[in-house]
């Protein structure tokens, strides 16, 4: 269903309204403290076969990707159809594993499955097991589309509050902009992670970044960063050019939206793999009617007192990169509380720059950062130490709808939106460029 937008003079009107609301609301409200980190065992009856942990990620234009792990040896095979019980088709994988320590992991399953007809329900199941059938929703062929974004999301109760929100978002894809389970080095927490979030992550595909959280080096004993996150979350990093899975790009919609993931903490500066590959994917963006969406874990603008000025050298090395080509917006993790600037570029506001917004308030264990710089700089438009989560609905080609929803004694409400009109309409920017 295609929304009807409004036209701009009611959309000022009533969002001035909301925002008046919101400001008046946000005096009295207590924000919310830490809560207790979650541990999520094996099912009571799973045995070493049964698939866990069940995860699908895009794997190209109409394959979709199924990461499961079983604690022993087992066909890395999926089944699939479009009926319940009913399985015509099949595809068969690879599996691996790795060892932390003293840790060695079970068998993590990589099956791609396709082709795939679009914004279509399909019933799976790992491994020939027929006792777990998982279902998943592909994309929409065409926009409307509805991503979900939620950035530093961890294992909490306030993580289990930000996954039945979006939940009810009937989202169509995830976005992480990095920092997933907190593991820390503790690799079975990343097994908790991912039996907490497998609900979720079954249904619908995530798409995620690294943040520093995934490093996880130890001298001497632990050399190699990103092990665990690189062998349990393998992006299509390939077939977009890139030589690192940290970072990609990949196409929704029938390429009407351009998604970039970025590292924070892969090379960026100019001599880089990860530069040189940006320079070559923005340059074959359509911005005539494309919508181009970057994620990155620290963010280049902030206001907030934690995390100050860590994003700053990807900032000074790329940002030129962005600008050019025209992207709508930004978003990142890594400070946990909201903030939404509006279009800047070289740290002013620039109609021709794309929107900055700070989403790593996803339940993290750590709690929220409070502090902001006072007084609140002019392209900060809006700012609040909450955990939640935001939904961004690109209605169209040129016109999309950004919420941000608080967990507010863990109920979704909307403290933040705004519609955000696409820079390919604008005749100016595109002139510059």
């Amino acid at each position: 269903m295609r929304l009807s937008l409004p036209s701009f003079s009611s959309v000022a009107f009533i969002t001035g309204i909301i925002f008046a609301f919101l400001l008046q609301e946000s005096v009295s409200y207590e924000r919310p403290k830490a809560r207790e980190t979650l541990a999520i065992p094996l099912a009571d009856d799973a045995d070493e076969l049964t698939p866990q942990q069940v995860h699908i990620s895009l794997a190209g234009r109409d394959e979709m990707r199924v990461t499961w792990i079983t604690d022993d040896d087992a066909p890395s095979t999926v089944e699939y159809g479009t009926v319940s019980g009913e399985y015509p088709f099949s595809a068969s994988g690879s599996a691996s594993s790795y060892s932390y320590v003293m840790y060695n992991s079970g068998q993590i399953h990589d099956v791609v499955i396709g082709p795939l007809q679009p914004d279509t329900v399909y019933y799976y199941r790992c491994g020939s097991n027929p006792a777990r059938e998982f279902s998943f929703k592909t994309p929409p062929p065409v926009l409307p589309i509805k991503f979900a974004i939620v950035g530093d999301l961890g294992q909490t109760d306030w993580t289990n509050s930000t996954l039945t929100h979006m939940t009810d978002s009937n989202y169509d894809i995830l976005l992480l902009p990095g920092d997933l389970s907190y593991a820390d080095t503790n690799q079975p927490r990343w097994d908790s992670f991912g039996r907490l979030i497998e609900p979720l992550s079954s249904t619908r595909p995530w798409m995620v970044t690294q943040g520093n959280h995934e490093i996880e080096k130890i001298p001497i004993v632990e050399t190699k960063p990103f092990k665990a996150y690189n062998a349990r979350w393998r992006m299509p990093y390939d077939l977009s050019g890139s030589r690192s899975n940290l970072y990609y790009s990949f196409d929704v919609a029938n390429g009407s939206v351009h998604v970039i993931m970025l590292g924070s903490y892969a090379d960026f500066d100019s001599s880089s793999g990860q530069y040189k590959w940006l320079v070559e994917d923005l340059g074959k963006v359509d911005r005539r009617r494309m919508w181009t969406v970057v994620l990155i874990h620290a963010p280049w603008y902030n206001s907030n007192t934690a995390h100050q000025g860590e994003g700053e050298d990807m900032r000074a090395s790329l940002e030129e990169i962005l600008y050019g080509g025209r992207v709508d917006v930004v978003f990142a993790g890594h400070v946990h509380a909201y903030e939404r600037f509006t279009r800047v570029f070289n740290n002013d506001e620039d109609d021709c720059g794309p929107v900055h917004i700070t989403i790593g308030d996803g339940g993290n264990k750590e709690g929220l950062a409070s502090d902001y710089i006072d007084p609140q700089p002019k392209i900060s438009k809006f700012r609040e130490a909450s955990f939640g989560h935001g939904e961004l609905d690109i209605v169209n080609h040129s016109h999309a709808r950004w919420t941000w929803h608080r967990n507010d004694n863990d109920e979704p409400v909307i403290a933040d939106q705004a519609w955000l009109t696409s820079l390919s309409l604008n005749k100016a920017c595109n002139k510059k460029k």
